[in-house]
């Protein structure tokens, strides 16, 4: 692993010194996450790409609108990291305004059209976002003081799942009653009993899962925070390898990035937050992997439906984690400049 966790970071870097050197009045906590749009779409950073996307969006809403407020910086890159941006801005905007219908608008409500432009037919927008606006008032039931605006996109999200809503209710619930006996509470602990939700296993499996990881970094001599962070430590939890494997793969890298501008010194990012954004990268795509085109072949009808969920659900998880990273960002943001 240790060659390709200098590649990975080495690509890492290359593309968040590029969005930084073209966007430079930007948060420091923003950039990695911008980069990390490019590494999952496995695409390189270009300036000129960059700069039409920014007059595309800035062409188009006003500078109160809520695509121009921390999600500004990620919904250009999306953009630039995809086909056909024009296209794809269009159908973020009617998507907004679909949601609205259900939904306060927000940053968050924003950045949910832009994920759901690509995944959802326009004509299936007013169901989900009905769906979504029932599975957000059950959350806000369950959790009034924690549930806000960023929930909304989690709410969407699941309301993808062929799961009944009860199910997802449970789950969720059931996963955050198990990590709330190891983590404070928080928005972290309840982005991570989405993240969970959004795909298979039992409550117990997922959430044992990740305790049992958290504690196997603390072991390693690794620093691994407890609240915003969470979500991106669920989303690891997620992938199909050894815990071991895992925990190795997550120091290696995070070795790399220390020594890295930006991770390194007394300004530079703080360790917790270098660990999470090694989690980041960990949890992308990776090329090569199959889906379920590969998993087809000689299975039967339920074992390619299980299959078919259980990769709709690490899609929906991935848009979720970007969700997350956004929400983690702004945080830190606002945190260090009260500080």
């Amino acid at each position: 692993m240790k060659e390709q966790a200098q590649a990975l970071v080495d690509r890492f870097v290359q593309a968040r010194d590029a969005i930084r050197a073209a966007f430079r009045m930007e948060s420091d906590y923003m950039y990695p996450v911008c980069a990390s749009v490019f590494l999952a779409a496995d695409r390189p950073v270009e300036p000129e790409e960059l700069d039409r996307c920014k007059r595309l969006v800035k062409e188009s809403v006003g500078i109160f609108s809520n695509f121009r407020g921390n999600i500004k910086l990620p919904l250009i890159c999306m953009l630039a990291a995809g086909d056909d941006p024009e296209d794809r801005w269009e159908k973020t905007q009617r998507a907004y305004a679909l949601l609205k219908e259900r939904f306060f608008g927000s940053e968050y409500l924003a950045l949910a059209a832009l994920l759901l432009s690509d995944a959802v037919r326009e004509e299936d927008l007013p169901a989900l976002a009905a769906r979504g606006r029932e599975l957000y008032q059950r959350m806000k039931k369950e959790h009034p003081f924690l549930t806000g605006q960023e929930d909304s996109v989690f709410a969407l999200l699941l309301a993808q799942s062929p799961r009944t809503d009860e199910e997802l209710i449970e789950d969720m619930e059931a996963c955050y009653a198990l990590l709330d006996e190891r983590f404070p509470k928080g928005d972290g602990l309840q982005s991570a009993s989405h993240v969970l939700s959004l795909c298979p296993g039992t409550p117990e499996e997922k959430a044992g899962r990740v305790i049992a990881l958290f504690d196997a970094i603390e072991a390693a001599g690794g620093k691994y925070g407890k609240d915003r962070q969470l979500p991106l430590l669920a989303a690891l939890s997620l992938k199909e390898a050894r815990e071991e494997e895992l925990v190795q793969n997550l120091l290696e890298v995070d070795e790399r990035l220390s020594v890295q501008k930006g991770y390194k010194g007394i300004f530079g990012l703080d360790r917790r937050t270098r660990t999470m954004h090694a989690a980041m990268l960990l949890c992308l795509p990776e090329a090569g992997k199959g889906g379920t085109a590969q998993a087809a072949a000689g299975q039967s009808a339920l074992s390619l439906a299980a299959a078919q969920q259980a990769t709709l659900a690490m899609i929906i998880a991935q848009q979720a984690l970007m969700c997350a990273l956004v929400a983690s960002s702004a945080a830190s943001s606002a945190a260090s400049s009260a500080h």
